[in-house]
């Protein structure tokens, strides 16, 4: 199903995505051969990674302590140091941006003898690592902070729908304990700060057991713990950024805060849906349930506010409008390098910076190309994202075809419209209609299927009544 899309995207085919050049193969096996560059040894610290079941390039990996006075995040980040800037696999990366997902194979940003191997924070294997150490009060602020390179071992390889269940039963992993009160003060932090954070459903593409080799389209809405581990990845990248921005040189990843009139036009939105609103829209989106409805279409208005999301490199004169408005503070990626090409930079940047010595030439000449290279990858990401979804809608839908369905109108601009069916799950454009038939925000409505076209990626919609 997906071997059009990967023709159009020019990506490699299935059977051939993690193939690499030649001398980009050469140089992986000599730096998996290689160990790692640390000598700190942190391995009597209890780590553990929390991971989609059968991940394998694992990046992080966490221990949370309690102590008097508030908390201690230990947040180990793969170490991608060993990787020669300017070499074969650097180059390649550049190449790249980051890790593209298909449902029928990921087309990886490194060798996978690396990024699933020798520099995945695989249990029981001791790796070299950026490890954060970062001190929290007992409201959540940071007091304190560290990085340096050192050597970890993760103890157990978890996912997030078995730390889930073991927080509602009450028997969280002892490394992770305190995950649940760290991720909810740290939001608590992010939205006193004006975060706009979105708790829109997820769609995922899984195997569909009815058809051999098919797939379909299911609903994710996130759990509690999915939040709670992007709080220490957000902690993380923020102190990354005050770091950064305070030795004035690196890469944030930035987000402008909306216009002032565009936020009194969602807030007004939001009331005419009947929500309360307040005049605050961080709190509005924190209190929302993506269970109800018309707070499922609040969300979905809400995504008009956050646009502009880009990448600054710097080094000199920080960047005039540094912050992010989705996480509420300067933020930058650092947690994610053997997925993504921007969080190795920034994370040497800060090792350099905290060590007290300079940042190398090599990386201050290399940080002005990351931002062009990392939009370009977010763009074709998002097409490999978009053109999977329609293909798989599209293919759910044909059967429905002149059938009528049941669907929440999550949101009407003019005289487009965003419908979102249960049944098949799936989350679809289609006009909004005119007079008594015309799609109105929040409700449930009936639509008919007048036409779906697996092979083109398109599906038409009417509103019926």
């Amino acid at each position: 199903m997906f071997e059009t899309l990967r023709r159009e995207l020019d990506l490699p085919a299935a059977e051939r995505s993690d193939d690499f050049p030649d001398d980009v193969l050469a140089e992986a096996e000599e730096v998996a051969a290689r160990g790692p560059l640390a000598t700190t040894d942190r391995t009597g610290l209890p780590f553990v990674t929390i991971d989609p079941p059968g991940a394998m390039d694992l990046d992080q990996a966490v221990h949370l302590e309690r102590r008097d006075g508030g908390f201690r995040v230990h947040y180990a980040i793969a170490d991608l140091g060993v990787v020669p800037l300017g070499g074969a696999i650097d180059t390649e990366a550049r190449g790249r941006g980051q890790t593209i997902y298909l449902p029928d194979g990921r087309v990886p940003l490194h060798p996978p003898v690396l990024s699933e191997g020798a520099l995945s924070l695989l249990p029981d294997q001791v790796r070299g690592a950026v490890l954060w150490t970062i001190d929290l009060d007992v409201d959540g602020a940071v007091v304190a902070h560290r990085v340096e390179r050192a050597l970890v071992r993760s103890v157990a390889r978890l996912d997030y729908a078995t730390v889930q269940a073991d927080a509602d039963a009450g028997r969280l992993h002892p490394s992770i304990e305190a995950l649940r009160d760290v991720g909810r003060l740290r939001r608590a932090v992010r939205v006193a700060a004006g975060a706009l954070e979105l708790g829109l459903p997820d769609q995922e593409v899984v195997p569909d057991e009815a058809t051999s080799g098919g797939w379909r389209a299911v609903w994710r809405v996130r759990r509690e713990a999915d939040d709670w581990n992007a709080e220490i990845s957000l902690l993380t990248g923020t102190v990354a950024a005050s770091i950064m921005l305070e030795a004035r040189v690196g890469l944030l990843r930035t987000l402008p805060d909306p216009d002032p009139r565009d936020v009194q036009r969602f807030l007004a939105r939001a009331r005419a849906l009947g929500v309360d609103a307040g005049d605050d829209p961080a709190a509005l989106l924190d209190g929302l349930d993506a269970d109800d409805v018309t707070h499922l279409a609040v969300m979905t208005d809400a995504t008009r506010l956050l646009r502009g999301a880009s990448f600054a490199a710097f080094d000199g004169e920080p960047p005039a409008t540094p912050g992010h408005a989705g996480v509420g503070a300067p933020y930058a990626q650092v947690t994610a390098p053997l997925r993504r090409l921007a969080d190795r930079f920034a994370s040497e940047v800060c090792l350099a910076v905290s060590s007290g010595g300079e940042v190398p030439t090599a990386l201050r000449e290399a940080l002005p190309s990351v931002p062009d290279a990392m939009r370009a990858s977010d763009a074709l990401a998002s097409r490999a994202t978009r053109g999977v979804l329609d293909r798989v809608e599209a293919s759910m839908l044909a059967p429905f075809v002149g059938q009528e369905l049941e669907a929440l109108v999550v949101d009407v601009d003019g005289q487009d419209a965003d419908v979102m069916l249960l049944e098949p799950a799936v989350l679809v454009a289609t006009d909004a209609g005119a007079g008594s038939a015309r799609l109105r925000e929040g409700e449930r409505r009936q639509v008919r299927v007048v036409a779906a076209d697996p092979a083109a990626g398109v599906v038409h919609l009417t509103p019926t009544g």
